[in-house]
């Protein structure tokens, strides 16, 4: 087969590396990728939300599925382009449809499923502009923090979470009248906050049958003990110690069963991935969030795990066969550092030259903001490398990933030297 990956992170990064082990697998072009996925596949310079564009390539190269890794092509309804199309409606995108996307494109759409569905989640209200002081009203009512989400897509900076309630009412305001996320913002969820402590869990659904992935745990304070500002992700471990068999027969059952099952009954195509963002509370899992592809850096610890044949799953999803294929875990653990630049999550410098990764040895290094410039590997992202490894516990596998992260150097680098550290 020929196969198309859209995205340029991490996450495509692994999933190449994945898929280009399936004898499934001919030809693999990543749309616009990095040089991580240039050493191992075809890179093509094309924007994964210019559908016209990708259908000219599409129909060019004769591609025979197409696979989306970041949420905007999902959101904006690449996965109905295709199957509106009639010359692409028999080219399966794994993806959900535009309906489907919704449940990470809008927050206030994700509560009312969750309700509608009676899956566990905290209580919230929703709010606009115009009833801006409603939401200073119903802060009144909660305890701190304080939790507000832009409603929108804000590259996963849009949720704040606020210890004073004078505080919280200005930044409501900040968000609603003055859009501190754009139209991100233009309508916020405040949310009652959860006390407990956090894991993601993965799910590939054909819209009917699922396989649940392996769990993991990723870090998305830029500082050590989990202080600063939130990053898309600073390192993941998987599995995760504390998801033991009760906690995860209560998440399948109270929370991907029917959620599932909720994209049947309200008729929602979806033949793809569902990340659902998890908060344990004294045992008992509640959902704060639903993601409609892999998370990353969770893709660099969770890809690496499966023992399966990824394009094969693939295959099955877009015939809605996946009952038909075993899913095979690896069963040690993996951990992935993030190798970010320097003033990341806020103004940093790119096109620093990257050294030592052909040092790399026992571990993985997955490229995310990297290119190449005049044949070196430069930095082009605020997170630039993760490096994964493999362990007999998630313990191990960290020490070798730092072990390797010592090889590598370029201006200004930075790393989270804790990753893990919650769970010992």
């Amino acid at each position: 087969m020929t196969i198309l990956l859209l995205g340029s992170g991490g996450r495509e990064h692994a999933l190449a590396w994945k898929m280009l082990q399936s004898v499934h697998c001919s030809k693999l072009f990543v749309a616009p990728g990095n040089a991580g996925t240039e050493g191992i596949a075809t890179n093509i310079n094309l924007n994964p939300t210019d559908f016209d564009a990708i259908k000219t390539f599409v129909i060019k190269e004769k591609v025979n599925m197409v696979v989306v890794g970041p949420e905007d092509p999902l959101v904006k309804g690449i996965f109905d382009f295709f199957e509106e199309d009639p010359i692409l409606c028999d080219v399966p995108v794994i993806g959900p449809s535009k309906l489907g996307a919704k449940l990470e494109g809008s927050k206030e759409f994700a509560k009312e499923f969750l309700v509608k569905h009676k899956i566990p989640t905290a209580a919230y209200g929703s709010f606009t502009k115009e009833t801006v002081e409603n939401g200073c009203d119903f802060l009144e009512t909660l305890s701190p923090p304080y939790v507000l989400k832009a409603d929108g897509l804000a590259a996963g900076k849009g949720v704040l979470i606020i210890q004073d309630l004078e505080e919280a009412k200005a930044e409501l305001r900040n968000m609603l009248v003055h859009a501190k996320f754009g139209t991100a913002s233009s309508k916020v969820v405040i949310e009652e906050f959860l006390d407990g402590i956090e894991l993601s869990c993965f799910v590939l659904t054909d819209g009917k049958n699922y396989k649940i992935l392996p769990t993991a745990k990723d870090y998305k304070r830029i500082g050590e003990g989990d202080t600063g500002l939130n990053t898309g992700g600073m390192g993941a471990v998987s599995p995760v110690p504390f998801a033991d068999k009760t906690l995860m027969d209560k998440i399948e059952s109270r929370i991907v069963k029917p959620t599932i099952a909720g994209l049947q009954h309200d008729n929602i195509p979806y033949k793809g991935f569902v990340f659902i963002g998890l908060i344990n509370v004294k045992g008992e899992p509640m959902v704060i969030e639903y993601n409609v592809r892999m998370g990353d850096p969770e893709t660099e610890v969770v890809i690496p795990r499966l023992k399966s044949d990824l394009v094969e799953l693939f295959v099955a999803v877009s015939n809605q066969r996946l009952d038909e294929v075993a899913l095979k875990i690896d069963d040690r653990s993996a951990a992935t550092i993030m190798v970010v630049s320097g003033g990341y999550p806020e103004d940093y410098e790119k096109g620093k030259e990257i050294s030592g990764l052909e040092n790399v040895e026992g571990s993985i290094a997955f490229h995310a903001g990297t290119k190449t410039e005049n044949g070196k590997v430069v930095t082009n992202g605020g997170r630039v490398i993760a490096v994964t490894s493999y362990g007999d516990d998630f313990q191990q596998a960290i020490k070798k990933s730092y072990q390797n992260i010592d090889r590598l150097s370029f201006d200004k680098m930075y790393f989270r030297k804790d990753i893990g550290f919650d769970l010992l």
